[in-house]
């Protein structure tokens, strides 16, 4: 039990900045949408049409990265650090490449969003200038994301956080600025959020530049040339454990947006319950996923150290803890639902419906922090394909078809509107739970050659 304890010690010293580190990254879009809402509500509609699209391909590009997390701890826990430079040069070119395509394929957005029927041609016109704005801060973005990856995978995550923060701070200002035209810069409305959200991605990097070259517990990570050309077997293997990952978050984002548009003709009161609960469920996740990112960080560095048990003990240790904190979130969910929803919403038909879905909400937390934990696990094991099939299974083949059989049609149960997609996702988070699980114990039962030997390589 001692060594449990001493791995949960260890596991919440790495989560605790990372979770704080994505409640900055959240409260930046907080910030975005009422100050553009500020303004008007086309121009907060704007922003939320265009981050919709935004979102998934910038987490294609982000989960694609995260192979780096991984590699870097392995190398650490084993004592090739004088092999970290290389990868995360190697990183920096995925991220070139990657941030290309997202810039070509937002330049084209105006004819995806014109697939939306009946927009109004003033709201399309604001998400189309959005997306031009924000899309030159993916370089920006991605970059920092590489170097956040290393400081990780060396289990540094309060860089992370504190950088996160100060890009809080700064992108309130920048709004200010170019949201309604301060000290000489124009009035670009919702635009103006693409504009600050884009120029912090890139302080936010310089930054992290900036320290990971200053501090001294680093300064013996460095490439093995200046200027070193893209090396193709490297990055072959980093995208090859970075697809999966990438794959499996746009699979989650595009799920969630498309039922919150299979959920739209139900009416106001039914949308706006789903979001209600959709957003509280999101701050609840925000904290299993932190777990998640530590146990790749113990589970990677104690397989690079050799030590199958240690990394099992860091497993079982990180997927405990989750379910822990995941009863306490949902407890306090359930018991705090009616006030949780008339925080967003007077109306008393939505606070009833939503106060209703927030059950379900608050039910389906521990199996999204099994699955989600243990996703982390298998990434420390870098075993990612699985997680991409178990993924996918759980959200398009059990999740979202019953969702909508439950949801909107009478097939099974009379129509139960948002609270069918809600049993969806239940079932479709159990299943990848217990399928990550199985996949998990599977893996540790191999010998512990052919567990190195597959982390290792």
């Amino acid at each position: 039990m001692q060594k449990y304890l001493a791995e949960a010690r260890v596991l919440l010293a790495l989560a605790i900045p990372v979770i704080l580190a994505q409640v900055a990254q959240t409260a930046m879009g907080v910030v975005d949408t009422i100050m553009a809402g500020s303004v008007s509500a086309t121009d907060m509609a704007a922003v939320a049409v265009g981050t919709s699209i935004w979102l998934p391909a910038i987490l294609f590009g982000h989960g694609l990265l995260l192979s780096l997390t991984p590699t870097v701890a392995h190398l650490n826990g084993a004592g090739r650090r004088d092999k970290i430079g290389h990868q995360i040069q190697q990183g920096f070119w995925l991220a070139s490449g990657v941030s290309v395509l997202i810039i070509a394929v937002l330049s084209q957005c105006d004819h995806l969003i014109g697939l939306m029927h009946n927009i109004d041609p003033e709201l399309r016109e604001k998400a189309v200038g959005y997306l031009h704005a924000i899309m030159w801060g993916a370089p920006g973005y991605l970059f920092f994301q590489v170097l956040r990856d290393q400081c990780e995978g060396l289990s540094k995550t309060k860089p992370g956080m504190v950088f996160g923060f100060i890009g809080l701070l700064v992108n309130i200002p920048v709004n200010y600025i170019f949201i309604y035209g301060k000290f000489g810069a124009p009035a670009l409305g919702g635009v103006g959020c693409g504009v600050a959200t884009g120029t912090v991605y890139w302080v936010m990097f310089f930054m992290m530049r900036f320290y990971v070259r200053r501090n001294y517990t680093m300064r013996d990570i460095v490439a093995p040339s200046r200027f070193a050309k893209p090396d193709w077997p490297t990055l072959r293997r980093l995208i090859q454990l970075g697809m999966p990952i990438a794959l499996a978050l746009f699979f989650e984002v595009t799920l969630f947006a498309i039922v919150a548009l299979l959920v739209s003709p139900l009416g106001i009161v039914a949308v706006a319950s789903h979001q209600i609960a959709l957003n509280v469920g999101s701050l609840m996740f925000v904290i299993p996923l932190s777990l998640g990112v530590a146990a790749t960080i113990r589970v990677g560095s104690r397989l690079g150290e050799s030590s199958v048990e240690g990394a099992k003990v860091a497993a079982y240790t990180s997927i405990l803890t989750g379910i822990l904190m995941a009863c306490c979130t949902s407890m306090a969910a359930i018991i705090f639902r009616e006030h949780i929803a008339s925080l967003y919403n007077d109306n008393v038909e939505v606070v009833t419906l939503a106060s209703h879905l927030l059950i379900f909400a608050a039910l389906f937390q521990i199996s999204d922090a099994i699955q989600v934990i243990g996703s982390g696990v298998l990434r420390g094991y870098k075993d990612t394909r699985s997680i991409f099939y178990i993924t996918f299974v759980a959200y398009w083949v059990l999740g979202l078809p019953v969702g909508y059989v439950l949801g909107l049609t009478d097939l099974l149960v009379p129509q139960m509107g948002p609270s069918g997609f809600w049993c969806g996702f239940i079932l479709g988070l159990t299943f990848a739970a217990v399928m990550m699980t199985f996949r998990m114990r599977w893996l540790q039962k191999q010998p512990s050659f052919t567990i190195l030997q597959k982390a290792g390589r």
